[in-house]
């Protein structure tokens, strides 16, 4: 079959990968559909490290082609989202509700490929770059066959930590305002979850200025050109003192620097970009004396098996964005040429057309 690897030198469309037969409890997905997200750059710049080979690929939707033993929530022919979170369903954290805090299965790099003989990772317990994979029966939520997979891969990474981290882990009010800087996928999808709370005003960051019409698209009241100059200085006038709530989608230092001198008194930051491993950011402790927090947010502090289908319904009422996230669709053997578009900011989110 074919698949997308990257063997710590060299990203490549290969035909020759093989994946096993599921075992208990598992699912074997072919794959439709898969985003190309920037954590599955980050694993080949190295700012997530990451163990070679590794087929790459985490927001993945397709179609059950065969089930394990115990699996009994999904069935061969049904429509799937590929959650990255394999919780074990039984730990402290996952009896609390809350499977993205999991130790049991945090960590862990399963090797269900072959590439050329030898044993290969899965990248997010997913490897949504292949044609088809093995995942946790936990992974994979049912969806309506209404929505196109080519919307619906999105759901199991931009739009569970964009929106999560505005509806789970902030809980955002009607009224807060808020500021988001990064206008990619993850940061329009807290834009859109912004929206459908009624946060006033939603002030939308980025260096782009291209990308101002596709946030006040998603919901944004207000646009800040970060090229022009200081960042902090226009939020703060935007929202009359500063925000209650600034998502961080960047992942850069100066960035989260900035976010943090947006907020208000009492405001919170809550980080979602992915800064380079070790390396740390700089602030003054007595900017947080005026009971401001600085938060971490894993996969939108997610509960995937709820949330997957919450989206979906939100879609399916006309009141979720997900076509419109879909800047473009590409093969396979297009994968560098989709890098190239994403790193110059001309998409959202392009996705890769795995199957038919």
């Amino acid at each position: 079959m074919k698949g997308i690897v990257w063997d710590g030198k060299e990203l490549a469309l290969h035909e020759d990968l093989e994946v096993r037969d599921p075992g208990a409890g598992e699912v074997r997905v072919r794959i439709a559909r898969s985003g190309v997200c920037h954590s599955d750059l980050s694993v080949m710049n190295g700012t997530i490290p990451f163990e070679t080979p590794v087929v790459l690929g985490h927001e993945g939707a397709g179609i059950v082609e065969e089930v394990g033993a115990n699996v009994d929530h999904v069935a061969p022919g049904d429509h799937v989202v590929l959650s990255t979170i394999a919780n074990c369903g039984h730990c402290p954290h996952c009896d609390r509700g809350r499977p993205t805090m999991c130790r049991d299965t945090f960590g862990h790099r399963p090797t269900p490929f072959l590439f050329r003989g030898q044993p290969t990772y899965t990248f997010a317990n997913i490897s949504s770059f292949a044609e088809h994979t093995v995942v946790q029966g936990v992974q994979a939520v049912p969806v309506p066959k209404e929505i196109p997979l080519t919307s619906a891969c999105l759901i199991g990474c931009g739009v569970l930590t964009g929106a999560g981290a505005v509806l789970n882990r902030a809980r955002v009010e009607a009224g807060d305002k808020a500021v988001v800087t990064g206008v990619g996928a993850i940061g329009l999808n807290a834009i859109q979850a912004l929206r459908l709370v009624g946060a006033d005003p939603i002030v939308a960051v980025d260096v782009n200025p291209a990308k101002e019409a596709l946030a006040r698209q998603f919901g944004a009241t207000e646009f800040v050109d970060a090229s022009q100059g200081n960042v902090p200085e226009a939020v703060l006038d935007l929202t009359r003192g500063g925000a209650n709530w600034a998502f961080e989608c960047v992942g850069r230092m100066d960035v989260i620097e900035d976010a943090l001198e947006c907020l208000d008194w009492a405001g919170s930051l809550v980080i979602l970009g992915v800064p380079p491993s070790g390396i740390g950011a700089r602030f003054l402790p007595e900017k947080l004396f005026l009971d401001r927090s600085i938060l971490g947010c894993r996969y939108g502090s997610s509960r995937p098996q709820r949330d997957i289908v919450r989206y979906a319904e939100l879609y399916l009422a006309g009141k979720l964005m997900l076509d419109e996230l879909v800047t473009g669709t590409y093969p396979m053997d297009a994968i560098h040429q989709v890098i190239d578009d994403m790193e110059a900011g001309r998409l959202a989110r392009g996705v890769l057309e795995i199957s038919g």
